[in-house]
Order: structure tokens, then sequence, then C-alpha cells
């Protein structure tokens, strides 16, 4: 849910958070350009460098300072939640810092090598890591941050042809990072698999060695075909080591910040993830209803234009919860019901309990926490029918429907309200005797009017046209599912005897 509004304790946080970033990214400029001088001068004199320097460092730092404050305007207008979140301002300073790093130290070596830094680095990973418009004004103010360190070495380091130097390599580090960082940005987005990220490195080609060639060649006089040799061998290196530390550093940040990319999401709904293989072995039952509301939850959210990607790897982890006693829900039982033996109200606590349970399983695997919230509210606070029933049956018929409901709270996501909607569809359908398209769309309209009558979609922003675009997807989907089949014949067929 998008905020509108910050509360003062989240500004005072993200200022803070803000200003130690930007002193941190200042020291980080000015020991890189000690290192520089050391690496390439043997000078380690280092007080006598700042203070020959300090009206250049104070330009720097002024600029620095500007630059960020118009990085926290941007944001405080266009993505409150980045904001309020002090992991996700911790995640874009280290994204800079590390993407600084890396091209700052490949600087420090001769004219040619420093041709092939990953200038594109921090344009991959912010385009996977934040939201595409973010990205791409995030990956300008990382050019500028690229650009105020060459203008401070060129500076410091007093070479006469300074006024050219910049002037060239100010232009091509812009164009660069801006022009082919919009296409690593848009193409990096649209990837599902690691082998996709390798075919997006060919495609950054043809921006970095267009522009470096149109900026180069012109001012070259002698050796044209040798130095184009170069240029384009350069240009290659600088989409090959921006692809390869991406793919070094993108699972880095996934693990350290609880990222939700496209190959993570993957990962953790392959059978070989550990919660989902344990639920796998010791509940198929539920495993197997997880898969098909993954299914149906995947479809719904690419018609409402969700994330799917999202839809489907919460869905695959919304009753892990009952892992902790499978045996006591209908599709884990071989037909024996233990619930049989037991009161509806110690039935009701054991069934709603798979709610919190799950919710305490991902969080103690350190998942996603929007899977701990679907979990926790795909039930929100509906009755357990069942067992108000069987309740109902052995009282004078005057209960509290709250003592036999679920705890909630209820959808806080569109995704948590599909993930409602697709698993009390699903489940309802397998009771279905007729599963025409007409009996199934009833039902699931049926339930869906239920759950709104019940306020369980207030807290959530979802539309009633979406709640009618995934009914009909639920139709669809389910008749599909659960098809009818033409009865095979008794017969018992032996081997053919010759």
């Amino acid at each position: 849910m998008n905020k509108t509004k910050l509360s003062q304790k989240e500004i005072a946080v993200s200022v803070l958070l803000f200003i130690f970033g930007v002193a941190l990214q200042a020291l980080l400029i000015f020991l890189m350009l000690l290192l520089r001088n050391y690496v390439r001068n043997g000078t380690g004199d280092f007080v006598k460098i700042l203070y020959d320097n300090r009206e250049v460092i104070i330009t720097v730092s002024i600029a620095l300072v500007v630059i960020f404050v118009l990085t926290y305007f941007y944001l405080f207008f266009e993505n409150k939640n980045l904001l309020a979140s002090g992991r996700k301002i911790t995640e874009l300073f280290l994204l800079i810092f590390v993407c600084y790093t890396i091209c700052a130290v490949m600087d420090m070596q001769d004219d040619d090598l420093s041709m092939a830094r990953p200038l594109l680095l921090f344009a991959l990973l912010a385009g996977k890591l934040c939201k595409r418009k973010d990205a791409i004004f995030l990956n300008t103010i990382f050019a500028f941050v690229l650009v105020l360190n060459r203008y401070l070495t060129l500076l410091v380091e007093e070479t006469s042809a300074f006024i050219g130097d910049f002037q060239v390599e100010l232009v091509i580090r812009l164009l660069i990072i801006f022009c082919g960082g919009i296409v690593a940005i848009f193409m990096i987005q649209r990837v599902k698999t690691r082998m996709g990220s390798v075919m997006v490195t060919f495609v950054l080609f043809i921006p970095v060695i267009t522009l470096n060639m149109a900026m180069q060649l012109p001012y070259i006089e002698t050796g044209i075909w040798e130095k184009a040799g170069e240029i384009l061998l350069y240009s290659a290196l600088n989409c090959i080591f921006s692809m390869l530390l991406f793919m070094f550093l993108l699972p880095v940040f996934e693990w350290i910040f609880a990222e939700l990319t496209t190959f993570r999401l993957r990962e953790l709904t392959s059978d070989s993830s550990k919660l989902i293989k344990k639920l796998k072995e010791n509940a198929s039952g539920t495993y197997n209803h997880s898969i098909v509301v993954a299914q149906l939850a995947e479809s719904c959210a690419i018609a409402i234009n969700e994330d799917a990607e999202l839809a489907r790897a919460a869905a695959y982890y919304h009753d892990i919860g009952k892992l902790k006693n499978p045996e006591m829900f209908t599709e884990n039982q071989s037909g024996y019901n233990m619930h049989n033996e037991l009161t509806p109200e110690l039935s009701v606590d054991i069934i709603r309990s798979h709610a919190r349970d799950g919710a305490r399983l991902i969080k103690s695997h350190h998942l996603p926490e929007i899977f701990a919230d679907v979990a926790l509210q795909h039930h929100g606070t509906m009755p357990i029918k069942y067992f108000y029933a069987k309740a109902l049956k052995l009282s004078d018929g005057t209960l509290n429907p709250v003592n036999y409901s679920y705890m909630g709270p209820t959808p806080t996501s569109k995704i948590a309200a599909i993930i409602m909607i697709c698993d009390a569809s699903e489940a309802a359908a397998r009771s279905l005797s007729d599963r025409s398209p007409e009996k199934v769309e009833a039902l699931v309209k049926s339930l869906v009017e239920e759950r709104m009558n019940m306020d369980q979609f207030v807290d959530c922003d979802i539309t009633l046209k979406e709640l009618s675009v995934i009914i009909r997807t639920l139709v669809n989907n389910l008749t599909g599912v659960y098809h009818e089949r033409i009865a095979y014949p008794k017969l018992v067929l032996t081997k053919h005897q010759k």
C-alpha cells in the first residue's frame, strides 16, 4: 500500500539516515582520491593533499549535499514508502557506495583499462531492486556522483589537458550511464531467468559502443583503426563486467535486504526450498492445494495488473502453518477425521491457529514479510462455518460467531485479497459435484459477496471492477482445472498371446 503521508518520526529517521549517507559518500570520495594519489604517485602526505585542495573539496562536498537533498525531495514526493523504511534507505546508499567504489578503483589504473569500468552496474542493480521511475532517477544521481569524482581527481592532479579531458569524459560518462542505463533498466526488469540476463549484455553493447565511438573517434588524428579496436574491446568489457558484477551482487542484496526479485521468488517456490520441501513431504494435500491456489492467484494478479510472480510465491506459503498439525486438516487426512473426537471449540483453535503459526514460521526462516502477512490475512476474520454450525447443534443457538472465527487481520494488500478469494474458491470448487461454468461462477460470486458483506476488503484498495475481473478469471481457470472427464470402461486387459 502506497503511503501518502510520513509521520514525524519517519521524517526524522529518514533525514538522519540521509545525512549519515551523504557524509559517508563524501568520505568515500576523498578516501578514493587519496588512494588514487598514493597508487599513481606514491605520495603519502594525505594531510597536505587535503589542505592544498581544500577549495575543491569544499565545492565537491556542497555539490554532493545539493544532489542528495534533491534526491530526498524527489523520494518525498514520489515514493514515501522508501523514505519510511530505514532498510530501503540503507540499501540505496550501500548500492551507491558499492558501485561507486568499484568504478573508482578501476579509475586508478591506466586510462585504457579505466574505459572498461562497469558504468552500467548501478542501473542493472537499481532496475531489479527499485521501481522503474525511481531507478532511472537514481541512476542519474549516480552519474553525477561519478562526474564529481572525476572532476575532483583531475583538479587535484592538475593535468594540463584538464579542460579537454574533463569535457570529453563528462559527456561520455553522462551519456553512457544515462542512455545505457535507461536501456539496462527497461531490459533487466523484463528478464526472468539468469540466461536472460546474459542476453541483456549484448543489447547493452549497442548504446555503449555507439556512444564511445561517436564521442572519441573525432579526437583521434592517427591510428584511428587501432583506437577503434580498443574502444570496441573496452566497451565490450564495460558491459561484460557490469553484468558479471550484477549477477554476483544481486543475490547478496537479495539476502541482506530480503529483496523480492523474480530470481529470488522462483528460488523460494522451487521444490528444493526448505519449507516447500517439508510441506510436500509432510502435508502433501496442503502442498497440492497450494500449487493450485498459486496458479489461480498468478492468473488473477495478471488480470488486474498486480505482481504475478509475487502473488504466485505468496500463495505457495499461505498455508505453511498447517505443517504444525498437518493431520488436522481434511486435505491431508485419509478417511479418518480426528475432529470427530474433539469439541468444536478445540477444533476451531487448532484450525485458526495455522494462520499465526504460518506467519511465525515464515518469519523464523527469514522469508519476505509479505509472505507472513498473507499467511496471517488470507482468512481475515471469517467464521469457520463447519465448527460454528456443529457448536450450534450442541447449544441453545446463542453462540457468538466471533469465538468461532479467524483472528485476522483482514487483507491489507490486493495480493492478500486475491489469495483469500482463490483459497476459498479452490477449496469450495473441489466439493462441487456439478462443476459447470454456471455452477462455478455462482459459487465464486457467493464467496466474494460473503466476504464483502463481512468487510474483509475494507483495509485494501481493491475495487469492485477488479473483483469482477478476479471472479471471471477464477471461473475460467477453475472450470479448466476441474473439467469433466469421460468414465473409463471397466475392462481388464491381458497380454495378447500368440
